[in-house]
C-alpha cells in the first residue's frame, strides 16, 4: 500500500470517528488518531505532497460510509475500543 493511501485512510478514519456523536468518549479517540497521524507523517515524509490539502479533500469529498469504513481500519490498527467498533458497524448497516 502506498504511503499516500495510508495517509488517506488515516484521515478518513479520523473523520469517520468524528461522525460518531453517540460515542461519548470520541474526543479522546480523535486525539489519539491525531497523534497517530502526526507520528505517521513524521516517520513517512512524502516529497511534494500537500498533507493539509489532501486532508481537506477527504473531508469534503469522501462519503460518510467511506469515512466510517476507514475508521474501522484505523481503530483496528490502533487497537481502538471495541465498543466504538461495534457502534460504527451498526451505523454502517444503515448504508447497505
Amino acid at each position: 500500500m502506498e504511503l499516500e493511501d495510508q495517509f488517506r485512510y488515516l484521515v478518513g478514519g479520523y473523520y469517520g470517528v468524528y461522525l460518531m456523536d453517540e460515542y461519548t468518549l470520541k474526543e479522546y479517540i480523535l486525539k489519539d488518531i491525531e497523534d497517530y497521524i502526526r507520528d505517521f507523517v513524521k516517520a513517512n515524509p512524502i516529497d511534494n505532497y500537500n498533507y493539509e490539502e489532501e486532508a481537506k479533500k477527504i473531508k469534503e469529498n469522501s462519503s460518510d460510509k467511506t469515512k466510517l469504513q476507514d475508521a474501522l481500519l484505523v481503530l483496528n490498527r490502533m487497537n481502538g475500543p471495541m465498543d466504538l467498533v461495534f457502534l460504527i458497524k451498526k451505523k454502517l448497516k444503515k448504508y447497505k
